[in-house]
């Protein structure tokens, strides 16, 4: 016997960038807008880990809010009329990316992930060719303790995919944050070495999201780094269908 499916709400009709578009009062403006092949870049977001609007690279206008709203947690509301892509928000966009080149050490000629790397490519599609802002320079660890895996903190964006991923898909929860501000770093365990970690399965879900090079395999060598990610809406598909 053939499941009924269980509503996901009433229908909300919206506009976004003009076209008139409809989903469910539970869905986000992201998840409509990618339902209708309309671009909204991203970093933190991942098909199948909860999303937190770290990033703030997918905020978009709403007619009649001054404030921008980050579209991977806003709920689409009835009549609303959504903007995507004007030049107030390239400008944050770009300023956003700037920043977060600025914050870490992020020299893409040395790194295992050069020409497969998410900021690396936002960067290109936004016009982000030089920073307008002070590089910060931080003293920042590579940990090489993990057998097979190491993590470079130099190359993190703190868009913390490798905690959710840790924590919401494999259950074991190695990863967290620690610190405020800049300041802030991924941890494993209580700021252990990931070699001497006691929840780490070794399963490298946290390497395959990760969109830079922080994350990486060892042995890789400058441009070879390249994530697999098809595991993940699987994964989450079969963990829904076992509650």
């Amino acid at each position: 016997m053939t499941p009924v499916p269980i509503p996901a709400g009433r229908v909300k009709t919206l506009k976004i960038d003009g076209r008139d578009v409809s989903g469910y009062e539970n869905q986000t403006i992201l998840e409509i807008a990618r339902e209708n092949n309309i671009h909204i870049p991203t970093l933190c977001n991942l098909e199948g880990l909860d999303d937190i609007g770290a990033c703030r690279l997918c905020l978009v206008e709403i007619k009649g809010l001054a404030r921008l709203l980050p579209a991977c947690v806003t709920r689409v509301q009835e009549g609303m009329e959504v903007l995507t892509d004007t030049e107030r928000l390239r400008r944050h966009r770009r300023m956003v990316i700037e920043l977060l080149l600025s914050e870490r050490n992020h020299v893409c000629a040395v790194c295992v992930s050069n020409g497969h790397c998410e900021l690396q490519s936002l960067a290109q599609t936004l016009g982000v060719n030089h920073v307008h802002v002070p590089y910060r320079y931080p003293r920042m660890a590579v940990d090489a303790t993990h057998g097979r895996f190491g993590v470079d903190h130099n190359r993190c964006i703190l868009c913390t995919r490798c905690v959710r991923v840790c924590d919401q898909i494999e259950g074991a929860h190695t990863w967290d944050v620690a610190g405020r501000g800049v300041e802030a770093m991924i941890i494993s365990d209580l700021k252990q070495d990931w070699g001497a970690s006691a929840t780490c399965t070794s399963c490298g879900k946290c390497v395959q999201v990760c969109p830079t090079g922080a994350l990486f395999v060892k042995g890789k060598a400058v441009g070879e780094m390249t994530k697999q990610r098809e595991f993940l809406p699987y994964l989450t598909l079969m963990r829904e269908g076992e509650k």
